[in-house]
């Protein structure tokens, strides 16, 4: 589906329950295979308590790649292009629908799930701050392992 019909469907998600709180999250997740590396996306509007939409975007580099960072950074290079479509119009209509009723407890956050970790044995700990920043640096909330659960968890379900 194209991006366009992935808005409308997040669109009509918040507008079933307005006052809902509202958590708009990417993330990206790999697999490296025999003779190729897939890249899954996931997207998730989800409503806390009250269920969620969520859709995938597969890419496949028709290569092994090896490299930790190399992975890493283009994880979050596809994160961060899913997450430049969500341009200040977008947003703006999407802040619009939870904006009459923020005085009865509505939000609207969009957050960046970033597949690394800060832990002592977790190999990416040392990208820790340089993933975080690229996400902050767009505007949204950079969250790791374990609280990367749409990449971690979600997506990673797909790259098998």
């Amino acid at each position: 589906m194209s991006f366009e019909e992935v808005f409308e469907n997040i669109v009509k998600f918040m507008n079933i329950a307005p006052s809902g709180n509202f958590r708009l999250m990417v993330g990206t997740d790999s697999q490296v295979h025999k003779r190729h590396t897939i890249f899954i996306t996931g997207i998730v509007i989800q409503n806390e308590g009250k269920g969620a939409w969520a859709c995938i975007r597969k890419i496949v580099i028709p290569r092994k790649m090896t490299q930790l960072h190399e992975r890493i950074s283009f994880e979050l290079s596809l994160t961060e292009d899913i997450v430049a479509l969500f341009t200040e119009e977008r947003k703006t209509r999407l802040i619009n629908i939870v904006l009459p009723f923020v005085y009865q407890g509505a939000s609207f956050t969009m957050e960046g799930h970033i597949d690394i970790g800060a832990g002592k044995r977790n190999k990416t700990r040392e990208f820790v701050k340089e993933m975080v920043a690229r996400m902050e640096s767009m505007g949204v909330e950079p969250k790791i392992k374990p609280n990367a659960f749409v990449a971690s968890s979600y997506a990673n379900r797909y790259t098998k």
